[in-house]
């Protein structure tokens, strides 16, 4: 590792991102992690590494003052803990984390890390938490070869469920703009201060982000209405033909109406001939016995280095690029 650099201008920072960061799922997108950013407004550091013998290395970093830590940009936070998945590590050459760590003033500490962009280097990376996919081609695309890998007990519990709503006349609509109000009021009443929402600047972060999806053409917004009365609000987003269930609200009045509208996420899955249906993370029992794939993703904590001799760099400097 012969340099590294870091770089704090918005519009150079930008162009670095637009540039390096490998674009494999929704949130590698600038304009998404650029919501989040204007309503944290952290301090950002960006870095990049050029290494002569392994190639390049980079890694956008945000200062997460109320917790004392860098954390992968933008640093938006809930609960002290950032919520933006597929995060990666884009260092090839073990010495560029030693670099940073030595002259870091603070720890470092970035979550839900995409596995298949770890180092592969002898660094503690460890499970965070474990999201769960639906892959439509599995079930040669037909929501009915899916439903068979439930026991029939299963099967006929699911349907006398989901029977008692369609007896009430359920239907569908699709970005119906209006409904996302509906859906941040019913998430705020069920989670309460366990809702995503109930911090303003994810809220604020959250609208911005819809209005990008929409403009973009990616929105995947899914409305259950029984009778005439809203019952279920997902936002989702459909980008390279990967389907991302964002968040969610539901009238819990209705008894099955999570289920119902989960199920509809893999019948359109199915139907639409998607790559794969992502439902984030999230301790939520009814992803494994939806029979989802699961995907572990990673995590790294290092605490700060007070004396940078002991990594075994003595080559590496940190220049601020102006």
């Amino acid at each position: 590792m012969s340099k590294v650099q870091a770089f704090q201008d918005s519009e150079i920072c930008a162009q670095l991102w637009e540039k390096f960061w490998p674009k494999t799922c929704i949130f590698d997108l600038w304009g998404i992690r650029s919501c989040f950013m204007r309503h944290y407004n952290r301090q950002n550091i960006f870095f990049l590494g050029e290494s002569p013998r392994r190639g390049r290395c980079f890694l956008p970093l945000s200062w997460i003052d109320e917790e004392e830590y860098f954390a992968q940009f933008p640093g938006e936070t809930w609960k002290g803990k950032t919520w933006l998945e597929q995060n990666k590590i884009l260092a090839p050459d073990p010495q560029f984390l030693n670099a940073l760590m030595g002259n870091l003033q603070g720890k470092l500490f970035i979550r839900y890390i995409d596995a298949e962009i770890l180092p592969f280097y002898d660094t503690p990376f460890t499970v965070d938490e474990v999201g769960y996919l639906f892959f439509p081609e599995q079930y040669e695309y037909s929501f009915e070869n899916y439903f068979m890998t439930f026991s029939k007990k299963t099967r006929k519990k699911f349907n006398h469920e989901l029977n008692l709503l369609h007896d009430q006349n359920v239907h569908y609509r699709y970005n119906h703009m209006p409904d996302i109000d509906w859906m941040f009021e019913k998430n705020l009443s069920v989670y309460k201060e366990d809702s995503y929402f109930y911090d303003s600047r994810f809220l604020k972060a959250f609208i911005d982000m819809i209005e990008f999806l929409k403009n973009n053409g990616l929105l995947m917004l899914s409305s259950v209405l029984i009778g005439d009365r809203l019952a279920a609000v997902d936002v989702g987003a459909l980008w390279n033909n990967a389907y991302t269930v964002l968040a969610g609200g539901a009238d819990r009045q209705f008894q099955g109406i999570a289920k119902l509208i989960n199920l509809h996420h893999l019948k359109l899955a199915c139907k639409k001939r998607f790559d794969v249906v992502d439902f984030l993370c999230g301790d939520f029992n009814w992803k494994s016995r939806f029979h989802l794939t699961p995907r572990p993703l990673y995590e790294l904590s290092l605490p700060q280095v007070d004396d940078f001799t002991t990594l075994h760099v003595t080559e590496d400097r940190i220049s601020i690029a102006t």
